[in-house]
C-alpha cells in the first residue's frame, strides 16, 4: 500500500523530506504529530515516511475513516480509529490507544488540530490536547511532522459529503494537479521534550500540547518561505474562520 502511495504523491507532484527520525528512537514505540492542511495531506505523510524508511499507521477520526474515497483506502491500510471524545466508545478506545502505542513496532500519527486548518493562513488550528496525552499516559517520544504544498493537489471541498455533486471540486482540482505539479514538502523534527511535564497536574495535557504545537509551527516556517502570512495557491471551498493561536509574529 506504501508503494502505490508513493506512487499516486509523485504522479501528482514533487515530494521533498527533510530532518529524519534516529536509529535509536526507530526501535521502540513512537508517536507523531503533523499539521492538517489538505485532504490530500496524509497521502502526502505516508508517501514521507516510505522515502525515510518507516511505515507508520494513523489514528483518525471515525469520519475520516467512514468518508468516501479516501475511507476505503485508509481503511484498507489497517489504520487505528477514534471517535469524538463525547462520543460513548471514546473513553475505552483512549485507553486501548494507549496500550496500543506502548506495544505496537510501527509508529503511530495523530493530528492533534482534529480537522483541516481553518485559518487563512493555514496555520495549524488551536487543536485539542488528546495526542498529548496520548503521548504522556504512553510515555512514548513525540515527532512533530511539518508540512506544506499537499494543499495545493485537492480542494478542501466540503465539510460532509451528501452525494456527487460535493466530490465535484475536488475531482476537478485533483486531476488539475499533475499539470501543476505542486511542492510537498515534509519536515521531520526533533522529540518533543515532555520530561519535565508532571503527569498528575490537571494542565498537563495542556501544556504538552503546546509544546508540541510550537514544535510543528517552529518546522514549518522554513518550509513555507514567502507564504508567510497567506498561502499563494487558493481554493475557493476552504472556510477561513478561525484564527490560529499559534501563528509566529513576523
Amino acid at each position: 500500500m506504501l508503494n502505490l502511495d508513493r506512487g499516486l504523491v509523485n504522479f501528482v507532484g514533487r515530494l521533498r523530506v527533510t530532518g529524519e527520525v534516529s536509529p535509536e528512537l526507530r526501535k521502540q514505540p513512537l508517536l507523531m504529530t503533523p499539521n492538517h492542511i489538505g485532504v490530500f495531506d496524509a497521502f502526502v505523510l505516508m508517501a514521507a515516511c516510505k522515502k525515510i524508511g518507516i511505515n507508520p499507521r494513523f489514528m483518525l477520526a471515525g469520519g475520516i475513516l467512514d468518508a468516501p474515497v479516501i475511507g476505503p483506502a485508509l481503511r484498507a491500510s489497517n489504520h487505528l480509529r477514534i471517535d469524538r471524545a463525547e462520543s460513548t466508545t471514546a473513553v475505552g478506545q483512549f485507553g486501548e490507544a494507549a496500550e496500543a502505542l506502548r506495544t505496537t513496532r510501527d509508529p503511530i500519527i495523530v493530528y492533534p488540530e482534529g480537522r483541516i486548518s481553518h485559518d487563512p493562513g493555514l496555520w495549524p488550528e488551536r487543536g485539542k490536547t488528546g495526542a498529548a496525552r496520548l503521548a504522556l499516559a504512553a510515555g512514548v517520544p513525540v515527532i512533530p511532522i511539518s508540512q506544506w504544498g499537499a494543499h495545493e493537489a485537492v480542494y478542501w471541498g466540503t465539510e460532509t459529503v451528501n452525494g456527487p455533486a460535493d466530490l465535484a471540486p475536488l475531482a476537478r482540482s485533483g486531476l488539475s494537479a499533475p499539470m501543476r505539479r505542486p511542492t510537498f514538502r515534509v519536515h521531520f523534527g526533533k522529540p518533543v521534550d515532555l520530561s519535565e511535564i508532571d503527569q498528575s497536574r490537571p494542565s498537563a495535557g495542556r501544556l504538552a500540547h503546546e509544546k508540541i504545537m510550537r514544535a510543528i509551527v517552529e518546522g514549518m516556517i522554513p518550509l513555507r518561505r514567502g507564504e508567510l502570512d497567506k498561502p499563494r495557491f487558493h481554493d475557493p471551498t476552504r472556510p477561513t474562520d478561525t484564527v490560529s493561536p499559534w501563528k509566529p509574529t513576523f
